[in-house]
């Protein structure tokens, strides 16, 4: 496998974990304090795409590293937790790097 392919669902892992905080924030100032409906919305929607790209290269990445279905949706949804999408790009480079490297992955302790 590609390391650019790893590099872009990293890049996008958080690209999307920030947005989403700034994205909470946002829903905190206007639903807490009744401000700021216009940036809420623009920051929601390039939430939005930032997120469809996410789930493209995390598919992507996902098909080539062959991971089980209950794997990928778990890093497909962790765009849309808060604080989530951080730890989960850590596991996914972590178990990921030997496929892009080339080395095969040491079997997993019982």
């Amino acid at each position: 496998m590609k390391s650019s392919v790893l590099t872009r669902y990293r890049v996008m892992a958080y690209v999307t974990a920030v947005m989403l905080l700034v994205l909470c924030t946002c829903m905190i100032f206007k639903y807490g304090f009744d401000t700021g409906e216009d940036v809420t919305f623009m920051v929601s929607q390039a939430h939005g795409v930032l997120y469809i790209i996410y789930l493209i290269f995390a598919f992507d990445l996902g098909s080539k590293a062959k991971w089980s279905f209950g794997r990928l949706l778990w890093v497909l949804l962790s765009g849309t937790i808060p604080f989530a999408a951080f730890f989960v790009e850590r596991k996914v480079v972590r178990d990921t790097l030997p496929l892009v490297s080339g080395v095969e992955p040491a079997p997993a302790k019982a």
